[in-house]
């Protein structure tokens, strides 16, 4: 690996300008040399090749006693990286035959006309359980994707069509969804299906950073045939998102994916990394809405705002890159709080009902207080509270309605690190009041995004 750091300081006033910029370019080569040893550059150029306070239903009142601080000057890399998350917003294809060009209606006919010519009427040309030849709006959503990967040249759409299929049958891939391939220890932690978006679409979660410890390493990757057992898992994990979707026109066609960087090997999964994304490339077009990274090094942004503007528009705005410690924030944009995974900001915990969370956020400088009222005597309330990136106070009181009663401190004030998960308490109140939960973010100049919910279940005594 090749040790990189950036380090800028100040210039002589007097020194050219020629200087700065020469010192600039030096750093960003040395940054370029180090990302050519990760995995995630190779990804980034195949994909580009492979794919053309406001609180929403308040349950009670939250109060801000104190102001924001002053804005703070941005350093360089910030900007930088900033820069890199700048978009337009991606708009998914509808598949709407209507909607097609007139050139894309020829291409569309003339791809039905080769596979019937190849295939015959009474072949067997199925794909997700699609029959391909007939003449229907499912059919026209899978041969549509094939289409737009090759920018709808027919004969190349064609040729990776039937290699697909043959692929397919090879592979046995309509019937993995079923099998038991033995990666229990790593369901729900590499690879995993869970949840949806904001707009339906089924989120698919990859980290491979367990794959840093030696022993796991060996026990997945540690020959060629455990390689492919793997390979085989994770084509299984996409195939049962893929049954998920709709193939029906203006309906949900793709699939979101959520790839976190954190501690990702570099060299020793560079085997297993590119054999994936070809098998993805190849076999499933069309199939990613949106790729959001979370966890990012700096350099890649870095490196990603310099070479962004060479990608299309279209593979542009399908990328989502977050730096670390701003998962929570970005994926609120596109993921309901209750549906993302605890280790990301989340409220959804495994096995657990999907009760929707009211969101907030909270400045720079301001103290927030979530008060739930009208809690009765006997009642337990249970609560699940979280902050993106917490680094900031939290505590919990009970206040009872009685006015010469006490407040309960039910958890004392604490200092949360940034990579705490969200809060899961309960309480069972001896007389009735209200629960105040407080976020004190006085000492941050960052505005936070947090999510709350909460249940009460009265007393059964009488």
């Amino acid at each position: 690996n090749i040790a990189v750091h950036l380090s800028l300081s100040p210039l002589p006033c007097e020194q050219p300008a020629f200087s700065l910029f020469l010192f600039v370019i030096l750093q960003l080569i040395r940054i370029y040399l180090h990302i050519l040893t990760n995995p995630f550059a190779a990804f980034l150029h195949r994909f580009h090749l492979g794919l053309s306070h406001s609180m929403e239903n308040p349950h009670s009142p939250i109060s801000i006693p104190e102001a924001s601080p002053k804005p703070y000057k941005k350093s360089f890399v910030t900007t930088l990286m900033e820069a890199a998350s700048l978009r337009s917003p991606f708009k998914e294809d509808t598949y709407f035959t209507s909607h097609l060009k007139a050139s894309e209606k020829k291409a569309l006919q003339e791809l039905k006309d080769k596979l019937m010519a190849s295939y015959g009427p009474d072949g067997e040309c199925t794909m997700w359980g699609i029959p391909l030849l007939a003449e229907d709006e499912k059919a026209d959503v899978v041969l549509l994707k094939f289409l737009r990967a090759r920018d709808f040249r027919v004969l190349d759409s064609f040729r990776m069509l039937e290699k697909c299929l043959a692929w397919r049958k090879e592979f046995k891939a309509d019937s993995v969804g079923e099998e038991d391939l033995g990666f229990k220890e790593l369901e729900g932690v590499v690879a995993y299906m869970h949840g949806y978006d904001r707009e339906g679409h089924p989120v698919c979660y990859n980290a491979y950073g367990v794959f840093k410890d030696k022993d796991m390493y060996e026990r997945i990757f540690g020959d060629e045939e455990k390689l492919n057992k793997f390979l085989r898992w994770r084509i299984q994990v996409l195939e049962r998102g893929i049954s998920l979707l709709h193939f029906k026109p203006g309906g949900i066609n793709s699939i979101i994916q959520v790839t976190d960087l954190k501690d990702m090997p570099k060299r020793e999964l560079r085997v297993a990394s590119n054999q994936i994304l070809s098998l993805f490339q190849d076999n499933y077009p069309e199939m990613v809405a949106r790729k959001i990274f979370i966890n990012v090094p700096w350099y890649f942004s870095v490196l990603y705002s310099m070479f962004g503007p060479f990608l299309t528009q279209r593979t542009k705005s399908k990328f989502v890159i977050s730096r670390e410690g701003h998962a929570a924030e970005t994926l609120y944009k596109f993921i309901r709080p209750e549906d993302v995974p605890v280790q990301y900001g989340g409220l959804s915990r495994p096995n657990d009902l999907q009760k929707p969370a009211s969101e907030f956020t909270v400045k720079g400088g301001e103290k927030v207080n979530i008060q739930i009222e009208g809690i009765e005597a006997g009642a337990t309330i249970t609560w699940d509270l979280v902050v993106g990136g917490w680094d900031l106070e939290y505590s919990a009181e009970f206040v009872p309605n009685k006015e010469d009663s006490y407040t309960i401190a039910v958890e004392k004030p604490r200092k949360l690190s940034p990579t705490e998960e969200a809060i899961r308490n309960s309480y069972t109140s001896k007389e009735s009041g209200k629960l105040v939960l407080s976020v004190d973010n006085t000492s941050s100049r960052r505005k936070k995004v947090a999510a709350y919910r909460y249940t009460v279940r009265k007393s059964t005594l009488e």
